[in-house]
């Protein structure tokens, strides 16, 4: 069966990193596709050589002209289920696919919490006309369905998929040249102990509980750095600038670098001593997931999503939300024993890359595609 995904804009963002990931990886797992896609973006030309042939389809003032379009295309291509990543794409394909039989399915990676009135309108439309609704875990799934009192049979969970060839090949180039490149470029001790979180300043995540939590260790004199990866949002400038201003008050300014976005994240992944975490939020935690995988020991905080995606706390250590206090405690205990971390990290990896694999992610969509075909 073909399928044809549906998207907004083709800018960097965990959504958009999730299906350039399952288009690199189509062909090898016999997952027939094609991309439609709203507006242009960083990541077109990434799209473009994906091996998914991929639409620009841009609506204009005249809706109905989009519908036509847009069930023109579908029809050419022979398409038997839309998956749309939007619950606005998932409403524009049920207008276009009235009476031709095709099945729409869609996505939601996020809440809901943001939304302004005219998106809780569609929300609410879409999710009760769609053939299936699928959620990135069940704690989210579990959240919609209590709110727009949805039919259980029709909500499935398939969890976000990751592509780890990308972070191994560059653990390979890692070993290979085993002089830390962030480190030079921090220009720090090989002994001073790195640690590092990834994520933009947006809401759902929660880097102030961390900037406190780095207070606690300089306070206890500890030779440490740290490094925020993830951009600052000019429309809530404050997550960041409040970080920022904080670690400057406080006098450690000096042992803190906020990188912005950087497209080494992997090769950070594998240089850092641990990986930390503050979510408000979030559905998933792609980040969390990659950390897990690079082997790295992972403080998260207690979200019922992080506890689901971490197996209650068996792959990585659960702290108490924005309790920098407690996170600070366990973090004492990973330095007393690194090593015994560090082993429990190793297993979790093994679980991680076998649970959280792209190539899982594309054998349990297509065994729910074939369930309904």
């Amino acid at each position: 069966m073909k399928i044809a995904y549906l998207l907004g804009s083709l800018n960097r963002g965990g959504t958009e990193t999730l299906l350039l990931d399952v288009f690199r990886n189509a062909a090898s797992n016999k997952l027939d596709a094609i991309g439609i896609y709203r507006k242009s973006g960083v990541c077109e030309q990434e799209f473009k050589v994906s091996g998914v042939h991929m639409f620009l389809l841009k609506p204009g003032k005249n809706i109905f002209s989009y519908f036509l379009k847009l069930r023109t295309l579908l029809k050419q291509h022979k398409i038997e289920i839309v998956h749309a990543q939007q619950p606005i794409d998932a409403l524009l394909a049920y207008f276009a696919s009235i009476g031709t039989g095709i099945k729409v399915l869609l996505t939601l990676h996020g809440f809901d919490y943001n939304e302004k009135s005219i998106g809780k309108i569609i929300h609410h439309f879409i999710l009760r006309r769609t053939n299936l609704n699928f959620y990135v875990s069940n704690y989210q799934k579990e959240y919609y369905i209590k709110k727009y009192n949805l039919k259980p049979e029709k909500q499935k969970v398939v969890y976000n998929g990751i592509s780890f060839d990308k972070l191994f090949a560059i653990h390979r180039v890692t070993l290979s040249h085993p002089m830390s490149k962030l480190r030079q470029e921090l220009q720090i001790h090989s002994e001073t102990i790195l640690i590092g979180t990834v994520g933009n300043f947006v809401h759902g995540r929660d880097q102030f509980t961390i900037c406190r939590f780095l207070k606690l260790i300089n306070d206890a004199k500890l030779d440490f750095h740290f490094v925020f990866v993830g951009k600052r949002i000019d429309a809530l400038g404050e997550r960041y600038d409040n970080c920022v201003a904080y670690c400057k008050e406080n006098k450690f300014s000096d042992k803190v670098s906020f990188l912005g976005v950087r497209n080494d994240v992997p090769q950070i992944l594998h240089e850092i001593d641990a990986f930390v975490y503050a979510t408000d939020h979030d559905t998933f935690g792609i980040a969390v997931v990659e950390a897990l995988a690079c082997g790295l020991p992972v403080f998260v905080n207690d979200w019922d999503v992080m506890s689901e995606i971490t197996e209650n706390g068996e792959l990585a250590t659960i702290y108490k939300t924005k309790d920098e206090h407690d996170l600070f405690r366990h973090f004492s205990l990973f330095l007393q024993d690194k090593k015994q971390y560090k082993d429990k990290a190793q297993v979790a990896a093994s679980v991680v890359n076998q649970k959280y694999s792209i190539e899982k992610h594309i054998e349990n969509l297509q065994a729910i595609y074939n369930s309904i075909s």
